[in-house]
């Protein structure tokens, strides 16, 4: 399991270390220029006389360094250094009057160059910096900490945008011309990329996008989180001695890796029937929209339910159980729901009256599904007695069931809205935000609608955060690819799947549903890999990709 860390976590575990005298810049410098070495190497190959390949030499290669004022700029200066002196080409380009003295000194020692753009001389040559640094096989950036917040400002951010800015214009150009000409250096981040929000993965300002992170004693937050993990590139992890990072409070964001995934995967045993491996209730779909419940009921049934029920208007149903005949269109008990997808909210219902019934009217029958939602949600959340509907079962919530949500949920109620839906549960309850706010700070809202519903709260989006009573956690598993209609149906119904083979467990600990939904989210992005690895794919055929994905999981561990 990958663990992340408050910037203040890691500054309280290095403190005693350095109070020791342990020389964690020079741990931190030395692992950072063997890095950066080893990706020098892995370049394009060059071939031998017998037709092998052979990796590029590190002599002669070009760094840049982009250095602040802080620690980050000399980890990048002393890494420089111990470059240099292998005989690598290596500028530093100082954003700041007050560079790391000694990082300076050792570079300049070993051969390096250093260029200090706060000088007017050197303003004034501002293309040529941009053409040095965009030349260079390797970008080191240094420039600001993990102390840092907000945007980055002054030279480091002017310097930043305009890089940012040049590569998106070679890249066209590029484009153009078929792709000829060099690609723009591989981009090295130290600790973690300069700008981002380092503790909850904000974006505020202009970043270098990294092709690696090396960051040093823990990962940090920004690392895990959308927006920022998608910039963070490839992350390397260099334990420098830290010691209890995280103390009582331990990890604030985690992420699942194929091995805990594969723990938490139920597989049955010898003596398990249908009943035991966990029936799911779905109330999903519409005479309008029908195909939602079959994507729910689908993806529940490939990934290994016992017994799928499904509730809807009859209509619905045949479609439903034409598609996967395995379906039971009957009422009995379930040990967890699956409700909402193909849904619309209570308030998109044209002002038409709740109420029952099965007709083939789209108001009518979109009432009826409303009705069994409600239902459903007081089972799970406890409004009625257990005399009258059984205890209290877990629940995953979707689309138009988010409407019918009460004031106040147990953990064991999984919300999975995307962006904009969540920014309408929010504004329900007080809160002043967009679909755009939502995108920008996606862990602040699901960490806000989890306080205020109590529900566990599965943000969808390119990375998926789920906030739950035990943290945060972020999976980003999936190919772009699977940004497709339908897909988070599959999804819902692969939560519900795992809920119900869990259902006591999952009532009985707070915790846990949050850590099955971000099992969910992997899987369902693997098999968004597996329809169709690299190309595009429907949601039918990641519904159908997971068995397969299982089977994987469970062989490999």
């Amino acid at each position: 399991m990958i663990e992340a860390f408050t910037a203040a976590q890691v500054r309280a575990a290095e403190e005693p270390l350095l109070d020791r005298g342990v020389p964690l810049m020079e741990r931190a410098a030395f692992a950072l220029a063997t890095v950066v070495a080893q990706d020098l190497r892995r370049g394009p190959h060059s071939g031998t006389p017998d037709g092998a390949a052979r990796p590029r030499r590190v002599t002669g290669r070009g760094v840049v360094l982009l250095v602040g004022s802080g620690n980050n700029g000399g980890d990048a200066l002393f890494a420089g250094a111990y470059l240099a002196r292998r005989g690598v080409a290596v500028e530093a380009v100082c954003t700041s009057e007050h560079p790391h003295a000694e990082g300076v000194a050792a570079l300049r020692r070993a051969g390096g160059r250093v260029l200090d753009l706060t000088a007017p001389a050197v303003r004034a040559r501002w293309s040529q910096v941009l053409d040095t640094v965009l030349a260079a096989d390797v970008v080191v950036d240094g420039l600001v900490g993990i102390g840092a917040s907000g945007a980055l400002r002054g030279l480091a951010g002017e310097l930043v945008g305009a890089l940012v800015d040049e590569r998106s214009r070679r890249s066209a150009r590029r484009s153009a011309s078929a792709g000829s000409g060099n690609g723009g250096p591989w981009v090295v981040a130290v600790d973690t990329p300069s700008g981002i929000g380092v503790d909850d993965g904000s974006v505020p300002g202009p970043v270098l996008p990294a092709d690696r992170t090396v960051t040093f004693g823990a990962l940090k937050p920004g690392l895990l989180l959308p927006p920022a993990t998608h910039l963070a590139g490839v992350v390397t992890l260099v334990d420098v001695g830290l010691e209890d990072v995280g103390g009582a409070r331990g990890p604030v964001v985690r992420r699942l890796e194929r091995a805990d995934v594969a723990r938490l995967w139920p597989v049955p045993g010898p003596t398990d029937q249908k009943y035991t491996r966990g029936v799911l209730g779905v109330v999903a779909g519409t005479p309008t929209f029908p195909g939602a419940a079959v994507l729910a009921v689908t993806a529940a049934v490939r990934a290994g339910a016992g017994m799928v029920r499904y509730r809807g208007p009859d209509d619905v149903a045949h479609v439903v159980v034409s598609a996967r005949p395995e379906a039971v269109p009957a009422e009995g008990r379930v040990q967890a729901w699956a409700l909402g997808s193909g849904i619309p909210a209570a308030e998109e219902r044209g002002g038409a009256r709740d109420g029952g019934g099965n007709g083939h009217g789209g108001q009518s029958a979109d009432a009826g599904q409303h009705e069994r939602i409600r239902y459903a949600l007081a089972v799970a959340c406890g409004v009625l007695a257990e005399d009258v509907a059984g205890p209290r079962v877990p629940a995953v919530v979707d689309a138009g069931a988010l409407s019918l949500l009460p004031d106040r949920c147990p953990a064991s109620v999984v919300l999975t809205p995307h962006a904009g839906e969540l920014a309408v549960l929010l504004r329900a309850r007080g809160e002043d935000v967009d679909r755009a706010g939502v995108e920008a700070e996606p862990v602040r809202w699901a960490r806000r609608a989890h306080d205020l519903t109590g529900s566990t709260v599965l943000l969808k989006g390119a990375a998926t955060v789920v906030v739950g009573p035990a943290g945060a956690w972020s999976q980003a598993d999936g190919p772009a690819w699977l940004a497709t209609a339908g897909a988070g149906d599959v999804l819902t119904g692969l939560v519900g799947a795992l809920l119900a083979a869990y259902s006591e467990r999952v009532v009985q600990e707070p915790g846990l549903a949050a850590e099955l939904a971000a099992a969910a989210a992997t899987v369902h992005g693997w098999a968004g890999a597996r329809a169709n690895p690299g190309g595009p794919v429907a949601a039918l055929d990641v519904a159908e990709a997971l068995p397969g994905v299982v089977a994987e999981l469970l062989r490999r561990g």
